[in-house]
């Protein structure tokens, strides 16, 4: 840092004039500013004052302050990656197989039992009978059992007897003869009675149907 200089010299010579001037300029160049006086001495003729008084002292350059560097602009954030979908690996069954879909159960179909076609029907008197060892047809008599005696049917042939009373039927298998009274047909077997009408009434007027 330059201070403040008052100095006065006296040059007699021309000479040293342009010296003088010459070092002021260098002070000018090198940082320090002063007014030359010029001043003709009084003790001696044709000599010269030269006074040097600096008026402002030098004052060392501020560096330029550097330019504001810009802010950096901001890094784009890098975009967030979608997180991978959770993928859930598919176990087998039996660890080593796709598992596969049960088979529905299939519906089963309903039997329906085909309608046996009547190939004869009437009416005549019906009775019952409980007592019998051997059946026409070499079966041991079952009172138990739906079977009935007719004179001329074949055996193992199906009837429908059919009380007109009250509607209830009954379906017995024909394995013996009889019965031998006129005006009857049929001679049920006491259950196969039983299931159309009560075995007090002993006899009865029923509907037959032959079946095929």
């Amino acid at each position: 840092m330059a201070g403040k200089h008052s100095r006065t010299r006296i040059f007699s010579s021309p000479a040293g004039i342009v010296a003088t001037a010459a070092v002021g300029v260098a002070l000018a160049v090198g940082g320090t500013f002063g007014a030359v006086q010029l001043t003709s001495g009084s003790a001696q003729s044709g000599q010269t004052t030269l006074d040097l008084t600096p008026t402002t002292a030098a004052s060392s350059l501020a560096p330029s302050s550097p330019a504001a560097s810009a802010s950096p602009s901001a890094s784009v954030s890098p975009s967030a990656s979608a997180s991978p979908s959770a993928t859930r690996s598919q176990q087998a069954a039996s660890r080593g197989k796709e598992r596969t879909a049960s088979p529905k159960p299939k519906p089963t179909a309903k039997k329906t039992t085909a309608t046996p076609k009547v190939l004869d029907s009437g009416s005549c008197g019906a009775s019952f009978y409980s007592d019998g060892q051997l059946t026409a047809n070499g079966e041991s008599f079952n009172p138990s059992a739906l079977t009935a005696a007719h004179k001329t049917l074949p055996f193992n042939t199906k009837v429908r007897v059919t009380n007109p009373a009250n509607g209830k039927s009954v379906v017995v298998r024909i394995n013996d003869r009889g019965p031998f009274i006129d005006g009857r047909c049929l001679d049920l077997s006491r259950a196969a009675f039983a299931t159309i009408a009560s075995v007090d009434v002993g006899a009865l007027t029923v509907r037959y149907e032959v079946l095929g």
